[in-house]
């Protein structure tokens, strides 16, 4: 079992930058990809970023290329996501999750575009919300 904790939500103006911070606990010892999605009211939940904490391979949504980056502090067994250049289309609740194993499991990407499985665990959310 993994338990996550999101943190560094909040308000900010287009183009201004958040950090959200997601804290693991209990078996993270194995290799997992970690990734943050987020869901808008009356949307899909849509997979935003994704790394595999064995390689630090990263993988990112094309609305988010360029201006969002995942990383991860392994010894505090933390995942960040630095947000910058916000937009309001940005606002939605966003969720950390862990899946055991590589990416490629659960980051499918193919010619036609990029489609995001279910992880196995989830944190409760932190809301981001982008005024303009």
């Amino acid at each position: 079992q993994v338990q996550l904790v999101e943190s560094g939500g909040g308000s900010v103006q287009a183009g201004g930058s958040l950090r959200l911070s997601c804290a693991a606990s209990g078996k993270t010892y194995s290799s997992y990809c970690m990734g943050w999605f987020r869901q808008a009211p009356g949307k899909e939940r849509e997979g935003v970023a994704a790394i595999y904490t064995g390689s630090g391979a990263t993988y990112y949504a094309d609305s988010v290329k360029g201006r969002f980056t995942i990383s991860q502090d392994n010894g505090k067994n933390t995942l960040y996501l630095q947000m910058n250049n916000v937009k309001p289309e940005d606002t939605a609740m966003y969720y950390c999750a862990a899946n055991l194993g590589n990416c490629y499991h659960v980051v499918i990407i193919t010619a036609t575009g990029t489609s995001w499985q279910n992880f196995d665990y989830w944190g409760q959310g932190t809301q981001v919300t982008v005024s303009s």
